[in-house]
């Protein structure tokens, strides 16, 4: 208790002590009938409040007899309100004095000291403002809102002492002088009870990290008990898709060195025996519903390491498959029975009739500038559909994807009545517009740099809108480009592009490109996995500044065609991620067609697949391939339509390096049919995950080659090239970075090889 409560409360007693003598000394029951009646109430001491107002908040007024409890309790009242610094009563004969001393007003809050933290984020983490009643209450309790916010920045260390400016008219000016401290951070992270995973594995899967060099763009090395509460879930949910069912966290302690400059955080854990999947059934009470026919449903394999995060998954997927099946309102829950002895989790999904309950409404609030219908758009309910939990958890991710918000909160509270259901989305919306600078160097390009504009939430509507510019040593290009997610209010993502390229490839084949045109396009999922997408393109491409030693082939193309051109695309994607995939596979099949105006005329298709699938913890194997073949229509094939092989896709071989060539020139004449394939084991390189650095083994294989040889001066051999490498890539603050270090093993005299492949880019 502060000084100020002490004398407050001293003076409380004191007030009561006086009040209960007056009342000893009061007249006698012969006089009570005209002295005991309060005839006036008198207030003292006011400034800027009104005598009426501290009236208001007595409990005995004029007219009342004078009586002790309720004058006790009209004390109590006025120190409540925490208008008053004091207060005291006295009796006057009927008159009731009533003296007050006024708390006073603040005038100005200021903050000396504080570097690490501004003075608006100190402001808004305060009650107390300007023109506020001050109070020694009120600034204690804004002195541990300081220090919890400088602990959660790591400055446990910190200190903060407020000072008071005593001003006229009863005002004071309030600073709070800070001295923020060294940053504490974490020293060490220790983990007990642990045997199936290493310390350096379990501190790969929390967000608390130990304190290093080149964590200096992170807070997560320093002390935060929230953080480490996620630490603690973040634990349990690795341990039980790893097969753990019994895992539990016993402990997590944070014990602050005595220079209170760092912490050691140990965790204390339990793993249990690990289990895998038993029987595996579905069960259900519905009538007509037949558990056989979701069999195919059900993922879960008996034999499997138990996986939680699969369980949730086959919940959503019988949820589906059952409301696909006209039952609207159903509940999934899992029946878990541990056989300890043989270690194994028998899973049974119960499958009942669930609450009849219908969305009412759906209500959308923190969305500023981003209208309703982008967000209503997202949601696979509708006002007026039965409830369905594993689409609302759907509709919560979509929303999330569109990556405009910060914060995506989905509640679903109770609605008018029993059967209805109210869903509330509470968003806080965060800048979609960016301006880019960026620079690199590739292999294939050369250094390059790069400017651009974009928006992707224009005017709130959820429209992207894209001005790009690069230039660089062999490529330069400007390109506008708009999309529509939502074409006509349909689930349509259409847009337009506008392009210009320069392409130099005097290395390659002794030409360079000019491309000037435009394009139309038009993609949407037929499935939740399958999309389907269209683009019809016109350009006007030139070949030019061919040397006069270049290729005939080369030569008699020089000059400029129309290219008019539709082109139909459909995916299957069910990758777990579309940038870092750890599981699961895709296919693409593409189909152009020239020939809708111009001069150039082809059929031109590409397939291309991939699948990956982990086979040891945080070890990725990939397999993937491409394929294509192009013939032209009453003419020949153009060079600027056909497959170069080399480079990124074949590593090894340089860039245009495998396929038919002039063997005059050297000068690379592209393929008619063209096909690659990749085998990569990625596995990480025993560093901290957040360096971002993962290793590769890999071997690839390819080859291109026209369907008629061009003549005696053409190698086409179209026989199977194949190489093996290694690489390393970097997940740097300045960019992604790889480098690939490849060795042929299959070649032909006339390919263009190369040991060394490097892929640097940086935004900023």
């Amino acid at each position: 208790m502060s000084g100020g409560d002490v004398q407050r409360v001293f003076r409380y007693v004191l007030c009561r002590a006086v009040l209960a003598w007056a009342l000893l000394v009061a007249p006698g029951p012969a006089a009570a009938q005209s002295s005991d009646i309060i005839r006036e109430i008198v207030v003292e001491g006011a400034q800027r409040i009104e005598p009426d107002t501290v009236r208001s908040y007595l409990l005995v007024q004029e007219g009342d007899r004078f009586n002790a409890a309720g004058i006790d309790r009209s004390l109590k009242s006025l120190f409540a309100t925490g208008l008053f610094a004091d207060v005291s009563f006295r009796r006057a004969g009927a008159t009731l004095l009533v003296q007050v001393v006024e708390n006073p007003v603040i005038n100005r809050i200021a903050f000396e000291g504080n570097q690490r933290i501004d003075d608006e984020a100190l402001t808004s983490e305060i009650s107390l403002r300007p023109r506020v009643i001050y109070t020694r209450t009120k600034v204690q309790n804004d002195v541990k809102r300081i220090l919890t916010l400088y602990r959660r920045s790591g400055r446990f260390a910190a200190r903060v002492d407020p000072k008071v400016i005593q001003l006229p008219q009863n005002r004071v000016d309030l600073v709070f002088e800070i001295s923020e401290g060294e940053r504490t951070e974490i020293r060490n992270i220790r983990f007990v009870g642990n045997e199936a995973f290493s310390d350096s594995r379990l501190r790969e899967e929390i967000r608390t990290k130990e304190s290093r060099w080149w964590r200096f763009l992170s807070s997560d090395d320093t002390y935060d008990p929230d953080r480490v509460t996620l630490d603690r879930e973040l634990l349990r949910r690795f341990y039980l898709s790893e097969g753990y069912a019994d895992f539990r966290v016993e402990s997590a302690v944070a014990e602050l060195t005595p220079d209170r400059k760092n912490f050691f955080v140990t965790f204390t854990v339990e793993e249990g025996d690990r289990y895998r999947f038993g029987e595996v059934k579905v069960e259900t009470t519905l009538r007509d519903l037949d558990p056989e026919t979701l069999d195919r449903t059900v993922e879960l394999e008996s034999g499997d390491w138990y996986d939680a995060d699969e369980l949730e998954e086959t919940i959503d997927l019988l949820t589906d498959a059952v409301g696909e099946l006209g039952y609207a309102f159903v509940d999934v829950r899992p029946r878990i029975d541990r056989d300890r002895e043989g270690k194994r989790v028998n899973v049974t999904f119960d499958i009942d009739e669930g609450p009849r309950v219908f969305v009412e409404r759906i209500d959308i609030d923190g969305n500023v500038r981003t209208v309703d219908d982008v967000i209503r758009r997202e949601f696979r309910l509708v006002e007026g559909d039965a409830f369905n939990a594993a689409r609302l958890r759907r509709s919560r991710q979509r929303i999330q994807n569109l990556d405009f918000f910060d914060k995506v909160d989905v509640e679903q509270i109770p609605g008018s009545a029993p059967d209805k259901a109210v869903i509330n989305v509470d968003v806080e919306e965060k800048s979609t517009g960016s301006f880019s600078i960026g620079a690199g160097f590739s292999t294939t390009n050369g250094v390059l740099g790069d400017i651009g504009i974009r928006e992707r939430n224009l005017l709130g509507r959820g429209q992207d809108l894209r001005l790009n510019l690069v230039v660089g040593q062999r490529r330069n290009q400007i390109d506008l480009a708009f999309t529509e997610p939502y074409f006509l209010g349909r689930d349509v993502a259409a847009g337009f592009d506008l392009f210009r390229v320069v392409t130099d490839r005097q290395d390659e084949s002794s030409f360079d490109t000019r491309s000037l045109g435009g394009a139309l396009r038009a993609g949407y999922p037929i499935t939740e996995r399958l999309r389907q997408s269209w683009r019809y393109s016109i350009d006007r491409s030139t070949i030019e500044d061919v040397p006069d030693d270049a290729s005939r082939f080369v030569r008699e193309e020089e000059g400029t065609d129309t290219v008019s051109q539709l082109s139909h695309t459909i995916t299957y994607d069910e990758r777990d991620s579309r940038l870092n995939p750890t599981e699961g596979f895709f296919t693409r099949l593409t189909t152009d067609g020239a020939g809708l105006g111009g001069n150039v005329r082809y059929v031109r298709n590409s397939l291309t697949g991939g699948v990956c699938f982990p086979v040891a913890d945080q070890v990725v194997l990939s397999v993937g391939g491409t394929t294509g073949y192009i013939f032209g229509i009453g003419q020949d094939v153009r060079l600027l339509d056909r497959f170069f092989v080399g480079g990124d896709d074949l590593r090894g071989f340089a860039t245009d390096g495998v396929g038919p060539r002039d063997t005059d020139t050297d000068d690379a004449l592209g393929g008619e049919w063209f096909y690659t394939s990749t085998v990569e084991l990625g596995f990480p390189l025993g560093l901290p995950a957040e360096l971002g650095l993962r290793g590769r083994v890999f071997t690839d294989a390819g080859s291109a080659g026209k369907l008629a040889s061009e003549g005696p001066k053409v190698e086409d051999t179209g026989s199977v090239r194949l190489s093996v490498g290694a690489g390393v890539s970097w997940t740097s603050p300045f960019g992604p970075i790889g480098v690939d270090f490849g060795l042929p093993l299959l070649k032909e005299d006339f390919d263009e090889t190369e040991a060394i492949r490097l892929n640097f880019g940086a935004r900023f």
